[in-house]
């Protein structure tokens, strides 16, 4: 017997009498659910997208291909264990039979004329890899290269801050409190690309052997990265660990065949072509080739190196999915501990704690021994000394005493598996405001920026030298609390500032050689594209160059233009989708006309943004909770937009003037009831 129920936020409530029925059951709600959501990441991982909606994919799909995406889910598949094996392939069945229902309801399958395809056993790793084969730093290392062509191997420090990618998360965990009774508690809100449908799913999953609340990723069955037992929770951060590595490759060609350039001479690489087909448009072939390193993953078309790509996943055949059940039946933090034994990347920094009293830090995933060179750049294949040694970084798992931050930044537990951290302000910030009794919710909103060396630079400008509106507006900046509140004036005014002057470092005679094309696939822009990196590092640059002509110019600029407004009216939200319905963008419309957000990249609420380029936000909080270990029931959550990933439905955006005023909602914790489902 199966049961599906709903809470008052159409959060699907599943109940079945073992675990293989669950999975089935999951994979059912999540295509009836999410089912353009879903086929578009199974879509994205065969590199078969521009096939259903046109040419604009063709850089993925290139890039999908070239790494092997498919071809590793496969193996990955190949090597679980029976049960995880027959578990995923459950959660596969439930799927396939959801997809037909689910797809009739959803418009962009009419608009682009295309229909669901029956999933493959290992199209739920598939879907994984996608959400992360680009979370690690690999694509950093081919910025950090252009920077050292451009500007000298010294400049790299620079534009040493998280990547664009995959930073400002944030979790917390507070210990238990002996003189109220509270048991301990776990709260944080991973920062991602804003998606929609939204990256996670609430759920809560039952069977006689479990239930468990948690955020699914649709497309993957359990609750990866944060969920409450009832017994004992957990939740993730990026450990900002360094795990892939970038080798430089030459090639030489026989025909059809490709030779590589190895330590002791040239020896064959694989290689085959495939073709690309293209809705509306001629199909295109793409070479795939791999070299004892990794797959070749792009050419740099300056050196005319190929870049090859070596990661755990595709050097072990093996992804983490065997921690996933295990994660389900946890009742105590060495029970996480052990599940995540199993976990291969991404590499991640874990909170836990138990209704016992336990609080743990962990960090899961593999990170090579290899030579340090490694991790800041491409490095030659055909040189022993960048070999992977076979090894790699032993796990931390320790005991935790007090409260715990983890929010990218360099700690003691991740400062060996990195090298880009994000700078330590928001945990501190964090830190600050736990002890001061702050609610969770309210920590996971606040919006004041740090007194960072770019807000700095405006107490060296000398107002004696500027003109009366500029002067005007540098005072009122200086006497502002740098809360980049939705209805600030002076956010606005500080944001349209530093816009002006992001655009006038890509001519500073420091920076101006780093516009020079760089090499590399259009995929990588946004780690590669120097106005982009500039406006992301503004507070390192502010710190390393003399600044202070240009800043005033960018004052001057702003205060002799139009009011810049309220930062809620520039901050507008951008949610990431494909634009192929009507109804979609309608909908996105809407929502900006619902919401003004407040936060930016480097407080708390990192709602990210990107000077110079764009004030709309494109990152931000993708789920926000509060695990209290004390009473399930009274654990809170939201997520940006909602439940369903269907234009129309009650809850396809009924959670958004929520997340925007960083209000929590209940997670369901009553007796699941309903219809029996099939």
């Amino acid at each position: 017997m199966t049961h599906v129920d709903r809470d008052q936020w159409g959060v699907p409530q599943l109940w079945a009498g073992d675990v293989d029925a669950l999975a089935r059951l999951q994979g059912r709600v999540a295509a009836l659910d999410r089912a353009w959501q879903i086929s578009v990441e199974r879509w994205r991982a065969e590199g078969r997208l521009a096939a259903h909606v046109g040419p604009a994919e063709l850089a993925w799909d290139r890039f999908a291909r070239r790494v092997r995406l498919d071809d590793t889910a496969r193996r990955c598949y190949e090597r679980l264990d029976p049960d995880t094996r027959r578990w995923v392939g459950a959660y596969v069945d439930g799927v396939n039979s959801g997809l037909a229902e689910g797809a009739a309801a959803t418009p962009e399958f009419a608009a682009t004329g295309t229909a669901p395809e029956p999933w493959r056993p290992w199209s739920p790793l598939g879907v994984f890899l996608v959400q992360h084969v680009l979370f690690s730093t690999f694509p950093n290392k081919l910025w950090h290269a252009h920077v050292a062509r451009t500007l000298g191997p010294g400049a790299a420090g620079l534009f040493a801050v998280e990547g664009p990618a995959s930073s400002g998360s944030n979790a917390w965990a507070l210990p238990a409190d002996p003189a109220t009774g509270r048991g301990p508690l776990i709260a944080g809100d991973p920062h991602r690309l804003l998606e929609l449908p939204g990256v996670y799913q609430q759920v809560r999953l039952a069977c006689p052997e479990f239930d468990v609340v948690g955020l699914a990723f649709p497309g993957v069955p359990g609750v990866p990265h944060f969920g409450h037992t009832g017994h004992v929770a957990w939740a993730v951060t990026n450990a900002m660990a360094d795990y892939q590595d970038l080798y430089r490759e030459r090639l030489r060609r026989d025909g059809d065949r490709v030779l590589v350039r190895d330590a002791d001479g040239w020896t064959p690489a694989t290689r085959h072509v495939e073709e690309i087909e293209v809705r509306g448009g001629a199909p295109e072939t793409v070479e795939v080739i791999e070299t004892p390193r990794g797959p070749v993953i792009d050419h740099d078309r300056v050196t005319g190196e190929a870049i090859a790509l070596r990661t755990p996943s595709r050097v072990e055949g093996r992804l983490g999915f065997e921690a996933l059940l295990p994660l389900l039946r946890a009742r105590r933090t060495g029970d996480v501990a052990d599940a995540l034994r199993h976990w291969v990347e991404p590499v991640n920094s874990v909170l836990a704690a138990d209704t016992g009293g336990g609080v743990r830090r962990l960090v899961a995933g593999l990170v090579p021994v290899r030579d340090e060179r490694c991790r800041r750049e491409p490095v030659p294949a055909w040189e022993p000394a960048y070999r992977w040694r076979g090894d790699y970084l032993p796990l931390v798992d320790e005991g935790v005493d007090g409260v715990a931050v983890c929010a990218n930044d360099r700690r003691d537990d991740v400062a060996a598996h990195g090298t880009d951290f994000a700078p330590p302000h928001r945990a501190r910030r964090i830190r600050a405001l736990l002890a001061d009794g702050t609610e969770p919710a309210t920590v996971h909103t606040d919006d004041r920026l740090p007194a960072g060396p770019l807000y700095r630079l405006l107490d060296r400008l000398d107002p004696g030298r500027l003109d009366e509106p500029a002067r005007a507006l540098l005072l009122r900046l200086r006497g502002w609390d740098r809360a980049m509140a939705a209805g600030s004036a002076e956010a606005g005014a500080y944001a349209a500032w530093r816009a002006a002057l992001a655009r006038r470092l890509r001519v500073h005679p420091g920076l101006r050689a780093l516009d020079v094309p760089c090499g590399f696939d259009e995929l990588f822009a946004p780690w590669t594209d120097p106005v982009a990196r500039i406006g992301l590092a503004l507070d390192h640059l502010a710190a390393a160059l003399d600044l202070a002509e240009p800043a005033a110019e960018a004052l001057a600029e702003v205060a002799a233009g139009p009011a810049p407004g309220e930062w809620g009216g520039r901050h507008l939200l951008h949610p990431v989708h494909l634009g192929v319905a009507p109804a979609v963008t309608d909908a996105v419309t809407a929502m900006r006309r619902r919401v003004a957000l407040a936060g930016d990249t480097d407080c708390v609420l990192a709602t990210s943004s990107v000077p110079g380029v764009s004030d709309a936000c494109w990152r931000g909080p993708v789920a926000r909770y509060v695990w209290n270990l004390t009473d399930r029931a009274a654990s809170r959550w939201i997520v940006p937009f909602g439940a369903s990933g269907r234009p129309g439905d009650a809850h396809f955006a009924d959670q958004l003037t929520h997340w925007a005023a960083g209000t929590l909602i209940p997670v369901p914790a009553g007796p699941l009831t309903g219809d029996e489902t099939t």
